[in-house]
């Protein structure tokens, strides 16, 4: 009798073996961290705990052996998980079920403590003229790919679904917060509004060029640098002359305008600044040229060697020369995205709930944060590989600890 034929498709993997998931001395911090998570209402009930649940992601932020939540299911079974996390073995079905039961503000309260302590020696230094008291923060959001059947996560259509992570990010101590997650195609303008807070200098791109906003910014006790599209309208009241320092910056005028045509000129109460700034791109790296990609805003993109930012602010007292490197401090916030989406890997989604994807970003950014108290810079690929290779019981203690002395800045 003929044996019946293979089945088609992957071979199932090896099991999940103690040695796989190593390096556990640094959830001791991560647990503590966690503890006010225990009192949550949804965990009377339930053997797994939310702060379980939250060491269980972010042990999967750095592990890269557990890549699916069948993965992180079966760590939870190992002893040497169980005895360093405090937990019990879970079930995928209570995984999957806590995911869309935990209240994700609870984790964000966390995650934004934790950015209070952080600040990275290398990140841009103050400029003279910008008061002490004024926080910079650079806005953006940024898609996350997601699967046709997560139904809430609407953008093109039913076959291209993705979410939406709204970041802030204050440039000067390098230090991210996560403001929401929302479908792709919620408003970003709408997100910022609702987070507004005063003494705060928003550093925006022209995806967030509306008048109305600009306004709500103002009269929220904050002020702003954005960019503005090449056809904005605006009447000149008067020319402010570009200092010599100005100029070398790429300042071509710095004009007091009316923003606005008839129509939506009443938007903005006051008079604001104009700063005209030209820029040259860096030579190209390598032969080839670099080719055009749809962006999140559905435009194609390029990088043309030179060109001219059409940048406003309602800030009087700064220099122009200051006005443009502000905005040119924005760019920290793409470096975050950089990170978190291509470096630390935040692509296949182990939750599929829109809490459950809130929980994982914010697991994402507590992991973030936690590399950057450990090193007091921020996190690299090269330290994330040295963190993954410890948790994989490929390089020892003394190693991990070495490098990460090697990253912290000198003392006097």
């Amino acid at each position: 009798m003929n044996e019946p034929a293979a089945r088609p498709g992957p071979k199932p993997r090896p099991p999940l073996r103690e040695q796989d998931v190593g390096g556990l001395k640094y959830f001791k911090v991560i647990g503590s961290l966690l503890e006010s998570l225990r009192g949550h209402k949804a965990c009377a009930n339930r053997k797994l705990r939310y702060d379980q649940l939250a060491c269980l992601v972010i042990l999967h932020c750095f592990n890269p052996t557990l890549s699916s939540l069948r993965a992180v299911q079966q760590a939870s079974g190992l002893r040497n998980v169980q005895k360093k996390l405090g937990l019990r073995r879970a079930s995928l079905g209570s995984l999957s079920e806590a995911s869309r039961v935990f209240d994700p503000a609870l984790l964000r309260e966390v995650a934004e403590d934790l950015a209070g302590r952080v600040g990275a020696a290398e990140a841009p230094k103050r400029p003279v003229d910008l008061p002490e008291d004024l926080c910079v923060l650079a806005v953006d959001g940024t898609l996350l790919e997601a699967l046709p059947r997560m139904a809430w996560a609407l953008w093109l259509d039913g076959e291209h679904r993705a979410a939406r992570a709204h970041v802030e990010f204050d440039v000067l101590r390098a230090a991210p917060r996560v403001l929401a997650v929302t479908d792709g195609n919620a408003s970003e303008n709408q997100v910022l509004r609702e987070a507004l807070r005063p003494g705060r200098l928003y550093v925006l791109d022209a995806g967030y060029a509306a008048y109305a906003l600009f306004e709500d910014i103002r009269q929220a006790g904050s002020s702003l640098v954005a960019r503005l599209h090449d056809n904005a309208v605006y009447e000149t009241t008067e020319e402010r002359e570009p200092t010599e320092a100005d100029r070398r910056a790429g300042v071509r005028f710095d004009r007091v305008v009316r923003l606005g045509c008839r129509k939506n000129r009443g938007e903005l109460s006051a008079p604001v600044r104009v700063v005209l700034v030209h820029v040259t791109s860096p030579p190209r790296r390598g032969l080839a040229r670099r080719k055009s990609r749809v962006s999140s805003k559905k435009t194609f993109r390029h990088r043309p060697e030179q060109y001219d930012v059409l940048l406003v602010t309602d800030r009087t007292d700064l220099s122009a020369e200051t006005v443009a490197l502000l905005y040119r401090y924005r760019w920290q916030i793409e470096l975050f995205f950089r990170w978190l989406k291509c470096v630390l890997g935040f692509g296949h989604l182990i939750f599929e709930s829109r809490r459950g994807l809130e929980i994982m970003v914010y697991c994402a950014l507590i992991a973030t944060l936690l590399i950057r108290l450990w090193t007091g810079r921020k996190p690299t690929k090269r330290t994330l590989e040295m963190v993954q290779l410890y948790f994989q019981g490929w390089a020892e203690l003394d190693e991990l600890e070495a490098h990460i002395a090697s990253l912290k800045p000198a003392t006097d």
